[in-house]
């Protein structure tokens, strides 16, 4: 049953697809056809075929002229939805309006060919499908302009599309509908045309999404929405100490509940099922449960910064060496010129997504459906499958709308006892996890602890940079098989530092593993943030130090970096860099290429008796080819806060092993008076597209830090900002 089927509406899923007999094969046309008539008895009238034709993997035609584009993707708030269907409906030759999108089950033919798996993250959706999608789209048009050519006997260079019609030269007209059994007797072309840049219609321009009317009117599907029939509810009891386990349970007053269907351990803790979610919860916290805290029993903040700081004297991996730094950090000190060092700290942070983990399944003794917000679909479908005793090509996934992902639901932890909850009870189960229960077992953003050191040399050019990262390896536990021995560096720990733009002889970056006992995770921006942060807020001080403006002394390195150069000095301007509009604010700058996208940012602010107010930020990026301009401005705002927050307040705090944040009262966020105003100003490109998902969220806390220096001349080396009385 299909996520839509669940609401009650009487639409085309996969498993009626399925029964029609359609393959969604990536390297044929397949047609299948279905009978309304099989489903239900007749209302009197003769029954309507309803056909359907699969043009790849991505794309279905209908007789009707429906035209279905089946997203790979998942749809977190971050606008593939819209701009991948505009990709097709491009090549397509159709108005965005008419394509219905639904999102793709598993398969390898939905690999994300920059990730290796069907992965949403890593802001890798257009830059996956630039070409793909195109391309997709390019051959259903070929092949209906092709089979309607072949019935008007002429040839195929004597029609064009518009809008979802076959037009000849001499004025005839067939419908996409009319021809797509026809279609699928041809040949699918293997390099069909694409259209040039200067053709697109719909490309580049600006769109609104089409998931927005259904989210505004409350009819768009997330996974905690989900409804099916004879369904329960299920609450799950976790152990507070990070890494713990259940050593006994007395249940006997939670059985005695109303409501109350079963108990069970499960390896994600004690699982509560009920007819109501309340009921669930209630018997949850009635739970008497020993659990065995394990070893991090005693794990507190001072000993994870402790171990980091003691790791920083180890060897390191080296992720880049250009020259000698070592050596020209001792030139320097020897023959007159200056050294300067920096160390920063960096803390864990939650990913904190709106909509709480949950997941609900359904397990008969033929298959389980399982209906989840989640990035990975092939990883949820392999862990439902263990966690039910079936082979993984027998679990469906029904991808829903995600309330934020982040990188959150990367993680498949909320899954199994979803799964082990419905075979146990024999009917469908929703788990939900609680706001409390998100934020204190998360799998949460590493902590780090960083080493910096430059050299001038005596005519004051900056000779040498160096940087040490120390931190745990999230690759690591999520994608061991990417690090295949200890000498490997995890390209997801060294971003925004590896590729250090500016032109500086001898560079070293080396990378320090350091487990902390506690699960880390994909965050937003992943160590873009945690590096860029480090790396842009040393060479303000470097500025300082060679006594330079910050945008000067950059810029002086980067005559051999053409993009880079553009969008900062493009920012200078817009902002007017160094000359605030106002008295008693003050400017701070950040730059930094990510995910293929080269960003400046310039934050003003003020401190008013040392309270930080963030006024205003400006952002110019050069992502290369851009789909959806408004999707691009969103993407940068959202960014901006979801960083703002994180710098300002965020922190994750262990005591024994405990998480103590709890919720947004303690983990606070932007509310919507202290949001800044953000202006942003996308650069034309001829370029390949870049990511626009995460790279903001990155150089806002260096910008504002350097503000702050700016207005106080206080170096802030940590965050979050609260720490140092400005938030």
């Amino acid at each position: 049953m299909s996520v839509e089927a669940a609401r009650g509406e009487r639409l085309l899923d996969r498993r009626s697809l399925l029964k029609s007999g359609v393959a969604l094969a990536a390297g044929g046309l397949v047609l299948g056809v279905s009978l309304s008539g099989c489903d239900r008895p007749s209302g009197g009238g003769a029954p309507r075929d309803i056909k359907s034709v699969a043009t790849n993997a991505w794309l279905r035609i209908g007789t009707d002229d429906s035209i279905i584009f089946l997203c790979d993707r998942s749809e977190m708030g971050q606008g593939v939805y819209t701009s991948l269907a505009m990709l097709i409906a491009e090549e397509l030759g159709v108005n965005l309006g008419r394509i219905r999108v639904e999102f793709a089950p598993p398969g390898a033919i939905y690999t994300n060919s920059l990730i290796g798996a069907q992965v949403t993250g890593g802001s890798t959706s257009i830059r996956d499908a630039w070409e793909k999608l195109r391309k997709a789209g390019a051959q259903a048009r070929e092949m209906l302009v092709a089979a309607a050519c072949k019935e008007w006997g002429i040839a195929n260079t004597g029609a064009r599309v518009e809008d979802g019609v076959i037009i000849s030269n001499h004025g005839k007209r067939l419908s996409f509908g009319a021809v797509a059994e026809a279609a699928a007797q041809l040949p699918v072309p293997a390099e069909p045309k694409l259209k040039a840049r200067g053709e697109f219609r719909l490309i580049g321009r600006e769109r609104l999404r089409l998931d927005g009317p259904a989210k505004v009117d409350g009819s768009a599907i997330y996974g905690i929405d989900v409804r099916l029939p004879d369904m329960r509810y299920a609450a799950l009891a976790q152990s507070p100490t990070l890494g713990g386990s259940v050593k006994s349970v007395d249940d006997t007053a939670a059985k005695a509940m109303p409501g109350v269907e079963t108990v069970l351990t499960t390896a994600s803790g004690v699982v509560v099922v009920a007819a109501s979610w309340w009921q669930a919860r209630k018997a949850r916290d009635a739970l008497r449960i020993v659990w065995n805290a394990g070893p991090n029993a005693v794990l507190n903040d001072a000993a994870i910064v402790r171990g980091l700081k003691q790791a920083a004297n180890r060897a390191g991996l080296v992720a880049r060496q250009q020259g000698d730094a070592d050596a020209a950090l001792a030139a320097a000190a020897q023959a007159g010129g200056r050294v300067v060092r920096a160390e920063y700290t960096l803390p864990m942070l939650a990913h904190a997504t709106l909509e709480p983990q949950n997941c609900t399944a359904s397990v008969t003794a033929d298959g389980c459906d399982l209906y989840v917000p989640t990035q990975v679909q092939g990883i949820a479908q392999a862990a439902a499958a263990a966690a039910a005793g079936l082979k993984p090509e027998q679990v469906r996934v029904h991808t829903t709308f995600l309330g934020g992902g982040f990188g959150r639901r990367l993680e498949v932890d909320f899954i199994p006892a979803a799964v082990e909850a419905a075979k146990a009870v024999g009917k469908p189960v929703k788990l939900v996890w609680t706001r409390e229960d998100d934020m204190t077992h998360d799998a949460y953003r590493p902590p780090a602890f960083d080493q910096t050191a430059a050299a001038f040399d005596k005519d004051g050019n900056l000779i040498a940079w160096k940087l040490r990262l120390v931190g745990p390896s999230i690759t690591a536990r999520v994608f061991p098989s990417a690090l295949p021995d200890a000498k490997a560096v995890d390209p997801f720990a060294v971003e925004a530092a590896a590729n250090y733009p500016y032109d500086v002889p001898n560079v070293r970056v080396d990378y320090v593993r350091h487990e902390i006992g506690v699960n880390v995770g994909y965050w937003r921006s992943v160590s873009h943030a945690l590096n860029c942060f480090v790396a842009e807020s040393f060479m303000d001080e470097l500025a300082a130090s060679a006594r330079k403006s910050p945008g000067e002394f950059r810029l002086g390195l980067l005559q051999k970096q053409p993009r880079y150069a553009a969008v900062l000095k493009s920012v200078m301007r817009s902002a007017k860099f160094g000359v605030p509009a106002k008295p008693g604010r003050f400017h701070g700058l950040a730059l930094m290429e990510g995910y293929g996208t080269y960003m400046a940012q310039v934050a003003e602010i003020s401190l008013d008796q040392g309270r930080l107010k963030v006024h205003q930020v400006w952002c110019t990026l050069d992502c290369g080819a851009v789909v959806n301009p408004l999707n691009v401005v969103a993407q940068v705002e959202g960014s901006v806060l979801f960083g703002l927050s994180a710098a300002l307040w965020g922190e994750i705090n262990l005591q024994q092993g405990q998480v103590q944040q709890r919720n947004f009262d303690t983990y606070r966020i932007l509310r919507s008076n202290e949001i800044p105003r953000i202006d942003v100003d996308i650069l034309n490109s001829s370029e390949a597209p870049g990511g626009i998902g995460e790279p903001a969220t990155a150089l806002i806390a260096p910008a504002v830090c350097n503000a702050i220096y700016a207005a106080s001349g206080k170096r802030l080396r940590s965050l979050p900002l609260s720490r140092h009385g400005y938030a």
